[in-house]
């Protein structure tokens, strides 16, 4: 029997799989290692104390997504939060406890209440990533093959019905597939500052909007206002854990960032503070975190932070550290229903590449491994329960990626987008971005892909969440 292919091997796709037993899956992945999910620092985000409650968690998340969310999504994320908290306790993953056996709740950007889950301290991703991994392995009905790309969608009869994968000895390989469900991640490091991996290059995505699917929202992505300011490929992340926890923005001579910008103050929600530090930077001023004010173990709390603090030669404890905003975390993605069902008959997305709206123009803090999960939950299980079709009698044919930009190439790209499409952007650049990446669209699927996220960003004149237009702009 032909099986149901995930493509990504990070939370979403984990969850996913497990939730399409006893479907049969064959599970691809080109670095399982490499996954945004172990990097992630930020908890989920669950209403799990007395006095919270689910309502409050979508108020939150509306007016962090600057009311541009669906409401009908965030109903359901915010609702299923505690049970998807559950589902992964049982999984094998050891959320961090209070000295009375009871969750401990921390408060990110964005909260107006201490909701967040978190397991072993700041390294909640890598915990679930391990526990979900383990689970996988033991799954009779999963198949996981990695150090495989994916370069090409099988469409038959009009619908998606498998995918052409290559290995690093170059070698191909055609698999058939009753589904295809797309959990490649998101586009940061697109950006010449950014806190994702590597593989977070947007390549499924680009995969899927040449096949035709429909996008939506590719205008916003989020900025992290807190990256450590060191150089390099990736930046390493300072967990807005940290604000909860008493830390503080400040300029050289520690003055507070956010003083009098927002009602929230350094938890003001990330486009706000992302903003923020941005225009202190233009103007020539030092931009730091303040954390040496946050009690408590820091080997236990934010062991993360505290190791790449460390390895750059800072003390968080001890000394301010230098910030810089760094792309982090895409909105949108591939127009999908709840269900995780594209506009492409048999193709589907879950995590970070897809977008149902529940995120709106800016996401809440921690709602992103929330939603990873329980959408990758609820489309395993629709996936488990959809009949197969049946052999149809039209054509066949392969929809492949354009060619790769050689390395050169993708950092001039990086820069650019940097420099055009970063926490602030106007109109002349971004025409002129765009029409660079228009000449050259044919050339590479990158070039391709960021001709379409440019124009989305040129068609949106409106300042909306995390994309601000200072041609058109909106008070801070």
């Amino acid at each position: 029997m032909k099986p149901i292919v995930v493509v990504g091997a990070g939370v979403a796709g984990m969850a996913t799989a497990l939730a399409a037993a006893p479907a049969r899956v064959l599970l691809l992945s080109r670095d399982a290692a490499g996954a945004a999910s172990w990097l992630a620092q930020g908890g989920i985000a669950a209403a799990m104390d007395a006095a919270d409650s689910v309502e409050s968690h979508v108020r939150d998340t509306l007016e962090a997504g600057a009311q541009h969310n669906s409401l009908e999504a965030v109903r359901w994320l915010c609702g299923e939060a505690p049970a998807t908290v559950r589902w992964l306790a049982t999984q094998g993953v050891a959320f961090d406890r209070a000295a009375d056996g009871t969750l401990a709740l921390g408060r990110e950007g964005g909260h107006h209440a201490a909701r967040i889950v978190h397991a072993g301290g700041d390294a909640t991703g890598a915990v679930i990533v391990q526990a979900l991994q383990a689970r996988v392995r033991q799954a009779g009905h999963v198949e996981w093959r990695d150090g495989v790309d994916v370069d090409a969608l099988l469409v038959h009869d009009g619908r998606v019905a498998g995918v052409r994968t290559r290995d690093g000895a170059g070698r191909s390989e055609e698999v058939e597939a009753t589904a295809v469900v797309l959990a490649t991640g998101g586009i940061g490091a697109l950006w010449a500052r950014t806190s994702n991996p590597p593989g977070a290059n947007g390549a499924g995505l680009a995969l899927a909007l040449v096949a035709g699917a429909f996008p939506r929202d590719l205008e916003f992505m989020q900025f992290h206002p807190t990256a450590l300011d060191v150089g390099g490929e990736r930046l390493p992340l300072l967990t807005e854990a940290l604000r909860g926890a008493g830390a503080r923005l400040v300029d050289g001579d520690g003055h507070a960032l956010m003083r009098g910008v927002h009602p929230l103050g350094d938890l003001a929600p990330r486009d706000i503070v992302a903003r923020r530090v941005w225009e202190v930077q233009r103007e020539g001023a030092a931009t730091l975190l303040d954390a040496t004010d946050v009690q408590g173990d820091w080997q236990r709390r934010f062991p993360t932070v505290l190791a790449a603090c460390l390895a750059h030669g800072f003390d968080p404890r001890t000394t301010p550290l230098p910030i810089t905003p760094a792309a982090h975390f895409h909105m949108g993605g591939l127009a999908t229903d709840l269900d995780g069902r594209t506009s492409l008959p048999g193709l589907y997305a879950v995590g970070e590449v897809g977008c149902n709206g529940v995120h709106g123009a800016n996401r809440l803090a921690s709602n992103s491994l929330l939603e990873a999960v329980a959408g990758g939950r609820r489309t395993g299980a629709d996936l488990a329960q959809s009949p197969i079709p049946p052999p149809g009698d039209g054509a066949w044919h392969w929809i492949e990626r354009e060619p790769s930009l050689d390395a050169e190439g993708v950092r001039t790209l990086r820069t650019m987008l940097w420099n055009v499409a970063g926490p602030v952007r106007e109109s002349t650049v971004l025409r002129d971005a765009w029409r660079i990446c228009r000449a050259a669209a044919e050339t590479s699927w990158q070039m391709r892909l960021a001709k379409r996220l440019l124009r989305a960003m040129r068609v949106r004149k409106e300042s909306l969440g995390a994309h601000y237009r200072e041609d058109r702009g909106c008070p801070m």
